[in-house]
C-alpha cells in the first residue's frame, strides 16, 4: 500500500489535522463553547484512532508493504517499519480481550491528562496579603486588590468605635506570578514568599489523585503490552533504548554537577546570613529566587526592568525574522486572517517565504496571556508537511503559543530575558516543523525520536544569549538604542552564577519522571518527591507540598523528561562545533537546515547528529545511545566524573 505513494494515507493525515486543530482550540480559545466542542471532537477522534490502530486490514497491509521490498525509498521503508511498530504498540497483536482493555486504558489516560491540565487552570491557588503595604509597588500590577472590614480602635478607651475597609492584595499563585513574587517580595514578618511558595506548590490538590490514577493506568497498559514498566515502554523506541541507560546517564550527570551545585548552595546560604544574621541562616526553598536574583544584580549590576526595556515584544518578533533571514535566506510576511480563522484578536499569522522556493509554511503567533488560556508556552503542530503528489507539497502549519503580560504602564509586553529565551526555545520547535520537507507526514518536523525532539529548541536558546544576535533587534522601547554589549556581558555572567543548581534541578525532574513511571513506585507521589529531592539536590523538601501536582511534563513526556538533558548536551555540542563561530551565517543555517531540520524523523537520529557535527556527539552504551557531555562540561566548567 505504501508503495503507491503518500496519497494512500490521506485519510490518516486528515484525522491527525483534526486532532491537532482540536487540541489548539481546546488550549487557546476564549469561548467556552468552542473549548467544549473541541474536547468532544478530540475524544471522538481519539476513539476512532484507537479503532484504526487495531484494524487488522491496515496492519496486514503495512506488514505486506514492509516485507515485499517494493518500497522505492529509504523513507518509505522507514515509515512502513514505524507504522507497524505503532500498530503493535497499540496492542494489535494481542487477544481481543486485551486489545479492548488497551483501548479503554488509552482513552482513560487521555481523559486523565485532560483533567490534570484543566485542574491546573481551574485551581491556580491564591494567597491574601494584608495590609497592602507588605507587597512592593513593582508587583502591584500582577495582583488583585481586595478589601476586608476591620475594627477601628479608640485611642482613649481601646474599644472598637467603628469599622473601615482595609486594602490588601490577592496573589494568584500561577507559575508566572509565583515566580515574580518569589523573586521580588522582600523579607518581612508576614513571610509572603513562604506563603506563596507553599500555596503554589500545593495546588491543585485534586491532581494528586489524577496522577496516581495516571501512573497506575500507564503501568497496567505497559504490562499488558509485555513491558516491565511504562518507562520501558516509552524509552525503548528511542535512542536511549532502556530505562537503565537513562538512569545511568542521569546518575553520571548528577555526580558531575553535585560539587558545583553544593558550592552554589553554600554561597546563597552565606549571602542570606550576611544579609539577615546567623539566626536566620537556614536556607529555605522560597529563598532561592529572591537571593539568587539579589546576588546576580549585585555582582553584575543588573536590574531586570532595565533588561526588559530592551525587549518589547514587537522587537522580539523582529528577532525571529532576523534569524530566518540570516540563517535560511527566508522572510516572514504578515498575512491577513480570513473571517473566522482567528480565535482571538491578538493572534498574528505569518508566512515563511523563500525567494527561490516560495512559501515554506505558515506560523500563527498567540503570545499574550488571558484567562482560561494554556498556562505555559508551547508549539502546536496544526498540519504537518508531506508530498501530496509528485508536484505538490502540503505546507506545514504551526502555532506558537505563549503567555506574555503587557507592562503595567504600557499596552505592549516587555519581556524578561528568560521569557525571550522561552520564545526562542519554542521558535526552535516551530522551525523544525516549518523547514521539514519529509515525504510522509508521519515524520514531519518534530515527529522524531523523543530524545531528539528538544535538540533544535535548546539550540535556539543559545541565540537568545549571543550579543551578535541580540544587537540586531534588541532596542530600547522609548529611545530605540540598541542593547549595550556590557549589559549583555552582565546578563551572561549572571546566567553562569547558578547554572549548576539549575542543571541539578533538571536532573531531579528527570529522575522523578523515571521513578514515577518505573517498575511501579508505591504512592503517595509526594513521598517519592521528598526522598528524591534530598537525594539529588542540595535543597530541603517542604512537608505538605506536592509540586508534582502541576508538573504537566509528566503528561506529554511521561518517562521522557530525560530528553531535555539529552537535548542540552546535543545543543551544546552543535553550538560549539557549528554555530558559535558565526551564528548568523547562511553557511551555518544551510548546514542546520539540509543536514538536520529538513529531515524531521525520516532518518535515524544518530545519523542526523553525526552527519551534522561528527561522530563525537554521542556514544553507544549498554545497548543504547547517550550524548557526549564534554561540550556541556566545557561550557559550565564542570569536571567529568
Amino acid at each position: 500500500m505504501l508503495s503507491k505513494g503518500p496519497e494512500s494515507w490521506l485519510h490518516t493525515f486528515q484525522v491527525c489535522s483534526v486532532i491537532d486543530s482540536a487540541e489548539l482550540c481546546r488550549q487557546t480559545h476564549p469561548d467556552r463553547e468552542f473549548v467544549e466542542e473541541a474536547i468532544k471532537a478530540s475524544i471522538r477522534v481519539n476513539e476512532y484512532l484507537h479503532y484504526l490502530n487495531t484494524n487488522h486490514t491496515l496492519y496486514n497491509a503495512v506488514i505486506k508493504a514492509e516485507q515485499e521490498g517494493n518500497l522505492l525509498t529509504d523513507e518509505a521503508h522507514r515509515v512502513a517499519h514505524y507504522l507497524r511498530l505503532d500498530f503493535e504498540r497499540s496492542g494489535i497483536h494481542l487477544s481481543a480481550e486485551k486489545v479492548d482493555r488497551v483501548n479503554r486504558l488509552s482513552i482513560e489516560i487521555s481523559q486523565l491528562c485532560r483533567q490534570f491540565n484543566q485542574n491546573i487552570v481551574n485551581d491556580p491557588g491564591t494567597v491574601d496579603i494584608f495590609p497592602a503595604s507588605h507587597m512592593p509597588r513593582n508587583l502591584h500590577h500582577l495582583l488583585k486588590p481586595i478589601y476586608r472590614s476591620t475594627s477601628v480602635i479608640s485611642k482613649d478607651s481601646w474599644r472598637p468605635r467603628g469599622t473601615m475597609n482595609e486594602k490588601g492584595f490577592r496573589i494568584t499563585t500561577d507559575p508566572h506570578t509565583l515566580s515574580c513574587v518569589l523573586q521580588g517580595a522582600p523579607n518581612d514578618e508576614f513571610q509572603v514568599r513562604k506563603m506563596a511558595y507553599i500555596k503554589g506548590n500545593s495546588v491543585p490538590h485534586a491532581n494528586l489523585g489524577v496522577l496516581d490514577q495516571l501512573i497506575a493506568s500507564r503501568h497496567e497498559l505497559a504490562q499488558i503490552m509485555g513491558y516491565r514498566s511504562y518507562a520501558e515502554f516509552t524509552v525503548k523506541p528511542n535512542m536511549a533504548s532502556s530505562p537503565e541507560v537513562v538512569m545511568s546517564f542521569l546518575l553520571e550527570m548528577s555526580k558531575m554537577v553535585k560539587p558545583s551545585a553544593d558550592e552554589e548552595f553554600k554561597k546563597i546560604r552565606d549571602f542570606k546570613r550576611e544579609k539577615c544574621g546567623q539566626q536566620y541562616g537556614d536556607l529555605e526553598p522560597w529563598d532561592e529566587a529572591y537571593y539568587t536574583a539579589m546576588m546576580k544584580s549585585s555582582a553584575h549590576d543588573l536590574d531586570s526592568s532595565v533588561v526588559a526595556s530592551y525587549f518589547p515584544l514587537p522587537q522580539c518578533i523582529k528577532g525571529l525574522k532576523v534569524l530566518v533571514e540570516s540563517l535560511f535566506g527566508a522572510t516572514f510576511h504578515s498575512i491577513p486572517l480570513a473571517p473566522g480563522e482567528s480565535w482571538h484578536p491578538d493572534v498574528l499569522k505569518m508566512s515563511l517565504h523563500h525567494p527561490e522556493e516560495g512559501d515554506l509554511g505558515y506560523l500563527y503567533l498567540d503570545l499574550y496571556s488571558r484567562k482560561g488560556k494554556y498556562p505555559g508556552c508551547a508549539h502546536f503542530a496544526i498540519k504537518g508537511g508531506r508530498m501530496v503528489s509528485e508536484t505538490e507539497y502540503q505546507l506545514p502549519v504551526v502555532a506558537l503559543v505563549c503567555n506574555f503580560s503587557a507592562s503595567h504602564n504600557s499596552s505592549t509586553a516587555r519581556l524578561n530575558h528568560w521569557e525571550l529565551e522561552t520564545l526562542f526555545h519554542e521558535f526552535g520547535h516551530a522551525l523544525h516543523s516549518l523547514l521539514s520537507r519529509t515525504v510522509y507526514q508521519h515524520f514531519s518536523g518534530t515527529r522524531v525520536a523523543l530524545d531528539l525532539a528538544e535538540a533544535p529548541s535548546n539550540l535556539f536558546e543559545y541565540y537568545s544569549w549571543d550579543y551578535r544576535v541580540l544587537k540586531t533587534f534588541a532596542k530600547h522601547y522609548s529611545t530605540g538604542e540598541s542593547i549595550p554589549e556590557k549589559l549583555v556581558e552582565s546578563m551572561q555572567g549572571a546566567r553562569k552564577m547558578f547554572a549548576a543548581t539549575e542543571l541539578q534541578r533538571q536532573i531531579f525532574y528527570a529522575v522523578i519522571d523515571q521513578t514515577f513511571f518505573g517498575e511501579q513506585p508505591t504512592p503517595p507521589t509526594s513521598s517519592i518527591v521528598a526522598d528524591l529531592k534530598r537525594q539529588y539536590t542540595s535543597w530541603k523538601h517542604v512537608d505538605g507540598t506536592h509540586w508534582e501536582a502541576r508538573f504537566n511534563h509528566l503528561l506529554n513526556y511521561g518517562a521522557g523528561y530525560y530528553s531535555y538533558l539529552y537535548a542540552k548536551c546535543f545543543a551544546a555540542t552543535i553550538w560549539q562545533k557549528l554555530c558559535q563561530e558565526d551564528p548568523l551565517s547562511l553557511t551555518t543555517g544551510t548546514a542546520l537546515r539540509t543536514k538536520f531540520l529538513q529531515h524531521g524523523g525520516a532518518k535515524e537520529p544518530s545519523h542526523l547528529l553525526s552527519g551534522l557535527v561528527g561522530d563525537g556527539i554521542l556514544r553507544n552504551f549498554n545497548g543504547g545511545m547517550v550524548p557526549d557531555i564534554s561540550c556541556l562540561c566545557n561550557e559550565m566548567k564542570l569536571e567529568k566524573v
